[in-house]
């Protein structure tokens, strides 16, 4: 499980229930302020104004993925780029020594099914320009699946704060409208108010995060999956496996390169430590 993302989540709601709760003036935690925050006429309109302009603007699968979408968010696969790397060498060294026909058994002993596929392909002697392509064509497909899973909550961080301020609108004009009694207006104005909180709060700690978290591990997999796809053609070329260490580990960000660059300096510190 992502904790980090749980105890986000447990945070943001804890520190507002805090501020709700909370009298500055007298230092105690007065339970009956959440009720200030409750109109049921304010969720309907943003929660559900919210999902309906959902259901308008995307299709069912979008609703039916949620639960998939919550399970990579909480419970993510992991993918080590450095580990990739590692694996793909090795084959590009079983290849180099014993022929690209001999990965074919490694090759049953591999999870990562794009890695077995594409792998595959090069055993199968397919011919490298139409390798790069089903590959290309493969990163591609992923990227823009990827980015429809994410649209459907960049859509709903968009229209909750948009209801919300619907929502207040409604508030005010029935408010306006009778404007008799002033003792009534103050608490009006609170209630009309608090559709805007739900429209925040539901952007803010819902849908956006929920977003950025895919995104995240959309580029994870993403990283991994196109080191795959440079180091199997790099195989194809018969490249050298330490040139190929060197040409996937170029494409890393600066913290995983650095990593590896000190897990490297670790391994041969070991060796020759070993070899004295």
């Amino acid at each position: 499980m992502d904790l980090l993302t749980v105890i986000g989540f447990l945070l943001s709601v804890g520190f507002m229930l805090f501020g709700i709760l909370f009298n500055t003036d007298t230092g105690q935690i007065i339970p009956g302020n959440i009720w200030s925050f409750v109109d049921y006429g304010s969720i309907a309109i943003t929660v559900g104004g919210t999902f309906a302009s959902l259901m308008i603007s995307c299709s069912p699968k979008a609703f039916l993925n949620i639960p998939a979408h919550l399970k990579i968010v909480l419970f993510p696969t992991k993918y080590d780029s450095l580990k990739y790397i590692d694996q793909i060498v090795e084959f590009a060294k079983e290849a180099r020594m014993k022929g690209l026909l001999s990965l074919e058994e490694k090759l049953n002993y591999t999870k990562d099914e794009f890695l077995k596929s594409s792998l595959l392909l090069v055993v199968d002697s397919v011919e490298p320009e139409k390798v790069k392509q089903l590959l290309e064509a493969e990163l591609d497909y992923m990227d823009e699946r990827h980015s429809q899973a994410r649209s459907f909550y960049e859509k709903g961080a968009q229209f909750a704060p948009a209801f919300g301020m619907i929502g207040t609108l409604i508030g005010l004009i029935l408010m306006l409208k009778d404007m008799q009694d002033a003792s009534v207006i103050g608490p009006a104005m609170a209630v009309a108010l608090v559709t805007t909180f739900y429209g925040s709060v539901l952007a803010n700690v819902i849908f956006t995060p929920i977003a950025n978290k895919l995104k995240m591990r959309h580029d994870e997999e993403y990283l991994c999956k196109m080191l795959i796809c440079e180091g199997v053609q790099a195989i194809q070329a018969g490249e050298n496996p330490k040139f190929i260490e060197e040409k996937l580990t170029m494409l890393l960000p600066g913290n995983l390169k650095r990593k590896k660059e000190r897990r490297t300096q670790s391994i041969a510190g070991t060796a020759e430590a070993k070899s004295a």
